[in-house]
């Protein structure tokens, strides 16, 4: 270990449907309530936040502290974001958050968690995706979240994602993606236009793998290094589907996280974050996620998706 070094674990996690249980008129969040089918209780929604809480304060453990920057997918407002910084795991960590309300119907958006005493946010802005349905109308979906700071003294670009799902089918619902790929692409060309020696990170939940047509555009476009390509594999991914994982969830990043420059943030590691306790323990379904609700049956587990994290060092 050289002398003075220091690790920063930066993550990502979608974390299923974190809604709190008032109605909201504006957004189609009446499965996420008391009387609801799904009887969305104040005690599940204080187990859930507790249960995220310590998931989040120990990804990327192994360099002995809590990720200094955490993307989130599906989180329903700045309440929500509040009640989780403030929950038993995460209160004494010093964690902000910054969120913005999408258009998305279902409420869901994206956020970032940071420590605001090692991460300095300097700008924070979001950029909508466009979308048609078959009526000709704007079909909306998640925005994408870009927050600019500092960490160790170097400026970061970084970009939070939620794609559309693909349920209505992978094929059917390509377009979507590769649109929401090419409003990534181009926010980092206007990055660099400011800043060609731009260090940039997208990371999020884009329903796709990495060797999907979106995610190749990102690198073929943006030149991002995907380190996911080689995480992934037959029996590991960031959530399972009939018995097949994907990796869904990735960090993406430009190849100057490579640079052998001294006291520069150098990428050091990627994996997911599947300890066993964020697993199913026993059945056919063991070894997957440990989710909240399996349709409307509560299970009181974390999310169907596992963390994934990428570790930065400086030396």
């Amino acid at each position: 270990m050289i002398e003075n070094s220091k690790t920063h674990t930066i993550a990502f996690y979608n974390i299923e449907n974190l809604f709190d249980i008032e109605n909201d008129p504006l957004t189609n969040d009446d499965d996420f309530l008391p009387t609801s089918a799904k009887r969305w209780t104040y005690k599940r929604y204080q187990n859930k936040l507790r249960k995220l809480g310590s998931v989040i304060s120990q990804i990327g453990e192994e360099d002995g502290k809590s990720p200094v920057i955490v993307g989130l997918a599906e989180v329903e407002n700045n309440k929500v974001l509040t009640d989780l910084i403030n929950s038993e795991h995460l209160e004494s960590l010093g964690y902000d958050f910054v969120h913005f309300d999408s258009q998305d119907e279902r409420g869901v958006d994206v956020a970032l968690l940071y420590k605001s005493n090692v991460f300095k946010v300097e700008n924070s802005e979001i950029f909508s995706v466009y979308l048609q349905n078959e009526e000709g109308l704007q079909d909306y979906t998640r925005d994408i979240l870009l927050v600019q700071g500092t960490l160790e003294n170097e400026k970061l670009h970084i970009l939070v994602n939620h794609w559309s799902s693909r349920r209505e089918g992978e094929k059917e619902t390509e377009h979507k993606r590769i649109a929401a790929a090419n409003v990534v692409n181009s926010v980092i060309k206007r990055i660099n236009k400011e800043n060609e020696n731009a260090k940039v990170i997208v990371m999020g939940d884009f329903n796709d793998n990495p060797e999907n047509e979106s995610i190749g555009l990102l690198e073929k476009e943006s030149g991002l290094y995907n380190p996911f390509k080689t995480v992934q594999s037959h029996d590991k991914g960031s959530l399972n589907h009939d018995f097949q994982w994907n990796m869904f969830d990735q960090i993406l990043f430009t190849g100057n996280f490579f640079e052998p420059d001294v006291n520069r943030l150098k990428f050091t590691k990627a994996d997911v974050f599947n300890s066993k306790f964020v697993t199913q323990y026993h059945g056919k379904y063991k070894g997957q996620p440990f989710r909240t609700y399996v349709g409307k049956k509560y299970k009181g587990g974390y999310s169907d998706h596992f963390p994934v994290y990428i570790q930065l060092k400086t030396s």
